[in-house]
């Protein structure tokens, strides 16, 4: 097969049509208008540490298939944590970074990465784009590759070609064919189903309400108002503003307005918390959120019970409702293996992390049992 690498230092050197032909499939957070809304907007680029270098591949009818890839400064906004690996490199005089990295920029969600033409099958394509990867680092003097949330398939053809594959847990919630939220419940525990009852008629006795909006129903106040309570979440918990700015959520509502959920939460008419979702066909992914007030229990309901309702109200199989939180498990989230792929260009290094790797992926097994058993389903509907 004949094939022609290009790296683009930016979406905006192809057309949008030719990225969504390749990715019509592949979810909201490979959308051209997600990705280059976070170039255009400054999310990504200029002194961010994600530095766009998109790999493009050709062959003699035109673009067969493309990677989302950034050469890295900084480990921040992965999900996938390597400051050890940074530090070792550190103590023996070599730079870790800059690295290059194949992700979602601050959206740890399993799936597809390698973009192809219909009817291409990505499997017959990884080996010559692996080795082209590998041979870029060099060029570039990049310390290492990362393919991070891959699709299961992938890791595993990735880790047979020598990009070692690592296991993370989060936590997913699954519709098992549930008419209302009530059919959802009565699969748990009684003491269980009880809290989680509990903690939703709190809010409601406080007079918190509940608002969904999607589409066209959500203006550009109502994303200003998501955005100052994102805002603020940040500033409390972190000292900044976020990785993401206003102006990118906005260009989300002008131009992905049909894959967005709002959910709003309000108490005499003022807002107290609001958390934005995406949507496709597969189902839903959570994503960000923000509040003015503390409150407690607020979070689970706007970003987990809300969610869990609108899959149930609209047929959707899957909810991700983001990375980590071991207190998702009690309100039905299961666990499941998420996995990401990694080479480094020293081979004394590659061999020492994946000693490290190997142990690590016994911890994440053990991990993973010991959250099965946790969750809160009654014993006759254990999954």
């Amino acid at each position: 097969m004949d094939l022609q690498f290009t790296f683009i230092d930016s979406l905006k050197r192809i057309p949008a049509s030719e990225w969504q032909t390749l990715g019509q499939d592949a979810g909201p957070f490979l959308d051209y208008a997600f990705l280059g809304a976070l170039e255009a907007h400054h999310c990504v680029g200029g002194d961010s540490g994600w530095q766009p270098c998109h790999l493009l591949v050709k062959d003699t009818l035109g673009l067969l298939a493309a990677l989302p890839l950034y050469q890295k400064s900084h480990s921040y906004g992965e999900y996938v944590f390597d400051f050890a690996w940074a530090e070792a490199f550190s103590r023996y005089g070599k730079r870790y970074y800059p690295k290059l990295v194949s992700a979602l920029p601050f959206t740890p969600v399993p799936g597809q990465r390698l973009l192809t033409r219909p009817g291409v099958n990505a499997a017959d394509l990884w080996p010559a784009v692996l080795e082209r990867l590998k041979t870029y680092c060099h060029e570039a003097s990049l310390s290492s590759l990362h393919v991070l949330f891959p699709h299961q398939e992938d890791a595993v053809q990735l880790a047979e070609l020598g990009a070692m594959q690592r296991h993370s847990v989060q936590f997913h919630w699954f519709n098992r064919g549930y008419n209302e939220f009530a059919d959802f419940t009565a699969t748990f525990s009684s003491r269980k189903r009880k809290n989680l009852l509990k903690e939703r008629r709190r809010l409601l006795a406080a007079g918190i309400s509940f608002h969904r909006l999607t589409g066209c129903a959500i203006t550009a106040e109502h994303m200003q108002d998501f955005y100052l309570c994102y805002q603020h979440t940040y500033l409390k918990r972190s000292g900044h503003n976020g990785y993401l700015n206003s102006r990118f959520f906005e260009a989300l509502r002008q131009n992905m307005s049909k894959r967005l959920l709002l959910v709003q939460a309000r108490i005499n008419g003022d807002m107290l918390a609001s958390a934005l979702f995406f949507t496709d066909k597969q189902g839903l992914f959570g994503r960000y959120w923000g509040c003015m007030q503390e409150v407690d229990g607020l979070h689970f309901e706007v970003c987990y019970y809300q969610g869990i309702e609108y899959c149930i109200e609209h047929g959707l199989p899957f909810f991700n409702p983001g990375t980590q939180g071991e207190h998702k498990i009690q309100r039905g989230f299961e666990p499941v293996l998420c996995f990401s792929n990694h080479w480094l260009a020293d081979n004394a290094f590659h061999t020492a992390v994946q000693h490290y790797v190997a142990q690590e992926k016994l911890q994440m097994a053990e991990y993973y049992r010991e959250a099965t058993k946790l969750l809160p389903y009654s014993q006759q509907n254990a999954t």
